[in-house]
C-alpha cells in the first residue's frame, strides 16, 4: 500500500478478509485482490504461483477457489448495503484477471445474499465422521436452488450412481499412492508438527486432518499420506454418505468461476442450516475419471466438485494468509 490506511481502506480490508475465508484446494488460497480508491473497484486476480500442475493441470480447481472467494466478496458487499456488480474475465489479454466487482446501489435481491454473511465465519471443512441422519428433502431442494441461482446444477446421486462414484474415487486414491508427483504436491500443502501447524498461514495443518477412516464408505482424503508419525487415531465413518455433485453445462474458465460461486453459495446455506461439509476431489484430479462421475441419466454437464454433507462436527478453522499479503490498494 502506497498511502496510510483511510477509513475506506479499513472497510475494504474487512471485505477482502471475508472473501479470503473461502475454501480452496489444499487451502492454497490462490488469489490476489486489488482495489482502486477512486472507483472502489475490486479486481480479483489468480495467483498462479500457487497452482498445482499435477493435481490441477488445467487450473480448474484454482478457478473454483477464486470463484468461491468472489462469492464471499459479493455476500460481504451485500451485507454492507451495496450491490456487487460483477464482470467475469473482463480482459482477454490478462488471463490472471478473473473478475471485477463494482459496488453499486442496493437492490432487493441482495437481501438473500446478505443473509448468508454469518456463515462466512462459521463454515469450515470437516474431515470427521457424520451421523447417518438423512438430509430433509426440503433442504436438499433449497441447496439445489442455491446452485441454480449461480448457473450450476447440484444433484444428489441415486444409489447405483453413488456406488459408481465411490469406485471412481477408490480408483483415484489407488493411483495417487503410486504417483510421486502428486504425493509431493500434497506434502507441499500440509503443515505437520506444532511449530509448523501453529504458525501456518496456508495449507492444511495437521490439527485439521481428522481421524483416519476405519470402516464406512465416506470418501475422505488421508492428508497424513500414511505417515505413522501423524496419528490422530482411526474411527468408522458413515456407511451411507450424503454426496452431491456440482456441475455446469460448459467446461471453460467462466464456467469454473460460476461453479466456484455456486459451490460457496451451497456451502454457506448448508452451514446456516446446521450441516457440516467437506469435499472429495480425488477423482476430479484425474481427467479420465472426472467425466464418468456425471450421471448420464440426468444429462448434467461436467462435474466440478463432489460435496459431502451431513450432520456432525464442523471441523476446526484453518489458517488464512494476512489480508495485507493478498490485497493492494491503489
Amino acid at each position: 500500500m502506497t498511502a496510510p490506511l483511510t477509513r475506506d481502506d479499513i472497510r475494504v480490508t474487512e471485505l477482502v478478509r471475508d472473501a479470503t475465508a473461502a475454501p480452496s484446494m489444499h487451502n492454497a488460497q490462490p488469489w490476489r485482490f486489488r482495489c482502486t480508491r477512486g472507483s472502489r473497484t475490486f479486481r480479483l486476480h489468480a495467483d498462479f504461483a500457487r497452482r498445482m500442475p499435477h493435481s490441477d493441470p488445467d487450473d480448474r480447481a484454482l478457478h473454483l477457489g477464486c470463484g468461491a472467494a468472489l462469492f464471499n466478496l459479493r455476500v460481504a458487499l451485500a451485507h454492507a448495503g451495496a450491490h456487487p456488480d460483477v464482470a467475469l474475465l473482463p480482459d482477454p489479454d490478462d488471463p490472471a484477471l478473473l473478475a471485477t466487482v463494482r459496488p453499486a446501489g442496493h437492490r432487493a435481491d441482495d437481501a438473500a445474499l446478505a443473509l448468508l454473511h454469518p456463515a462466512i465465519a462459521q463454515r469450515h471443512t470437516s474431515r470427521y465422521p457424520f451421523t447417518e441422519t438423512d438430509i430433509p428433502q426440503d433442504l436438499r431442494d433449497a441447496l439445489t436452488d442455491a446452485a441454480r441461482q449461480e448457473g450450476a446444477t447440484l444433484s444428489f446421486p441415486s444409489p447405483w450412481h453413488l456406488r459408481w462414484m465411490e469406485e471412481l474415487i477408490e480408483e483415484a486414491e489407488a493411483r495417487n499412492l503410486t504417483d510421486s508427483r502428486r504425493e509431493d504436491e500434497l506434502r507441499q500443502w500440509t503443515r505437520v508438527g506444532v511449530a509448523e501447524a501453529d504458525t501456518a498461514v496456508d495449507g492444511v495443518p495437521d490439527y485439521a486432518f481428522g481421524p483416519r477412516r476405519h470402516g464406512g464408505r465416506a470418501p475422505v482424503r488421508d492428508f497424513s499420506d500414511g505417515d505413522p508419525g501423524v496419528d490422530f487415531g482411526s474411527t468408522p465413518f458413515e456407511n451411507h454418505p450424503h454426496l452431491a455433485l456440482l456441475s455446469t453445462d460448459g467446461d471453460h474458465r467462466a464456467d469454473w468461476l460460476r461453479a466456484g460461486q455456486a459451490m460457496e453459495r451451497v456451502l454457506l446455506l448448508a452451514t446456516l442450516e446446521g450441516l457440516a461439509t467437506s469435499f472429495s476431489t480425488q477423482a476430479l484430479e484425474w481427467t479420465d475419471l472426472r467425466w464418468p462421475l456425471r450421471d448420464p441419466a440426468s444429462g448434467t454437464g461436467p462435474v466440478h466438485m463432489v460435496l459431502r454433507l451431513g450432520y456432525g462436527p464442523r471441523g476446526p478453522r484453518t489458517p488464512r494468509r494476512p489480508v495485507q499479503d493478498v490485497l493492494d490498494i491503489d
